[in-house]
Formats: structure tokens, C-alpha cells, sequence
């Protein structure tokens, strides 16, 4: 069985029971990682703190990427929870953007592009610079992407645009940490039911076709998701390092 017994991993954006970083802190607990968490929002407090005695988090923190001198002060809280030492990082950053993902990719404007991509892609970068000194040899970091950097996705042109940038991204802090063996991955679901797509303009008929394609013939869960991110942070996935890796129940596989 795996164990992650004696890692300490920080899960950003937490904030509901619905999300994929919820879900990903439960499997990494489950495997006996010592898990500490972030949300994004004052307005996620309540709901994250409570979340946090489930996996007996010691650590439940404002983490706001769009706030830096909010972000120092919260890794700040982090080093001294986890005693200096971080073996893994997981990205999974909210932006509240469901007025701005329909319409045409045409006509975005600078300063929805340039939010959206601040929050989506360059955050990581920030996360990482931040985190570095605290990560141990051989740590990891989890990016979470979507299968819309890939693929048109109906009313996700913003999001896919973002996407697509953080998994280049990925790619080059894998590189850039790869003298310390620490391992840099994106996870991309398919679609999947959660409350922060519940805004998305057709979000029924996509969840449905998507279930029709898949070869499973249903949704990708957020456990599932948190699984895949459990091994990664296992450090037995060295060599999948840069790698943007699939979780879908069989979607991307289907013509």
C-alpha cells in the first residue's frame, strides 16, 4: 500500500467537499501524509477550517495568490507548521471567473487575459520560488490542469488559454528542479462534477456527453484525482517528471 508517513504536503485551494484539492487532501491522509491547507478566499474560512479536522490538518491558511504580501505571511504560517520542511506542493488555485468563460476567445480583454492568466499560471511560478527553500531533495509538485489546454472545450476559452500556459510551466520548473530530483507534474481530469463548474453555460449537456464518450462511461472523481497526486507525491514518480498525466475515466483515450 502506499505511504506518504512522515511527508508533510501543502494542498492549495481548498474550499468545499466538491473540490479536486479536497480531494486530493483526503488520498494524500488516507496515505499518511501529514497534509496542510490553503484556500483561496476569506469567504472559504469557515468551510476550509472545518474541512481541516477531517484530515487532521495542523495547519488551515489563508493563501490569496493575487495578495503577495497575504501569500508571504501565509508561508510564513507554513514553515513553522511543518517544522522547514515541505515534501510536496499541490496548485490548485480558484479564481471566481464564471461571468468571463462564455462568449468568444476574440474578444477577451487585457485585463480578464491578463487576471486570469496571473491567477491560472504565473502563481505557480510565485508557489514554487516561495516553497523552494522549504522543499526536501526528491519533493514534489502537482499542478492541476484541465483537458481544455488540450481541446476546445465549450465556454472554457479562458480557463483553456491558462491552462495550456501552466502546463508549460510544469515543464520548465521540472527542468529548473530537476538537480534536486524534485519532481514537477500537471494532473488533468476530464470534466467532472463540482460546485466551482456549477456557473459554466451548458455544464448538464457537457457533463452528460462527456459520460457517453468516456470509456468508463462515467465522471472522473476528485478522490481519483487526489490518488493519481498521492503517487506523485510518493516519490516513486521521478521519472514522469514534466509529464502532463490523465485522469479521465477513459475520455481522452475515445476518438
Amino acid at each position: 500500500m502506499l505511504s506518504l508517513t512522515g511527508k508533510n504536503i501543502l494542498v492549495t485551494g481548498v474550499g468545499n467537499s466538491q473540490s479536486i484539492a479536497w480531494g486530493c487532501a483526503t488520498q494524500l491522509r488516507e496515505a499518511g501524509a501529514n497534509v496542510l491547507l490553503a484556500y483561496q478566499s476569506p469567504v472559504m474560512a469557515e468551510s476550509a477550517h472545518m474541512l481541516a479536522q477531517g484530515v487532521s490538518a495542523p495547519l488551515s491558511v489563508l493563501l490569496d495568490v493575487e495578495d503577495d504580501v497575504g501569500v508571504a505571511e501565509a508561508f510564513a504560517a507554513i514553515t513553522e507548521h511543518s517544522g522547514g520542511r515541505l515534501d510536496g506542493v499541490v496548485h490548485s488555485p480558484t479564481l471566481g471567473l464564471r461571468d468571463d468563460l462564455s462568449g468568444r476567445v476574440l474578444d477577451l480583454s487585457r485585463e480578464r487575459f491578463t487576471r486570469a492568466l496571473d491567477v491560472g499560471c504565473h502563481s505557480i511560478i510565485r508557489m514554487a520560488r516561495l516553497a523552494e527553500p522549504l522543499l526536501a531533495d526528491g519533493a514534489s509538485l502537482v499542478a492541476i490542469s484541465y483537458y481544455g489546454a488540450e481541446k476546445v472545450i465549450p465556454n472554457y476559452g479562458l480557463m483553456s488559454l491558462c491552462k495550456a500556459a501552466l502546463e508549460a510551466a510544469v515543464r520548465y520548473l521540472a527542468a529548473e528542479f530537476g538537480d534536486r530530483d524534485i519532481g514537477v507534474y500537471a494532473v488533468s481530469p476530464g470534466p467532472l462534477r463540482r460546485r466551482a463548474g456549477s456557473g459554466i453555460a451548458e455544464i448538464d449537456d457537457l457533463m452528460q456527453r462527456a459520460k457517453e464518450r468516456a470509456a468508463l462511461h462515467r465522471l472522473v472523481t476528485p478522490e481519483e484525482v487526489g490518488a493519481l497526486t498521492a503517487f506523485l507525491c510518493s516519490g516513486n514518480a521521478a521519472g514522469l517528471t514534466g509529464s502532463v498525466l490523465h485522469v479521465d475515466a477513459g475520455y481522452r483515450a475515445a476518438a
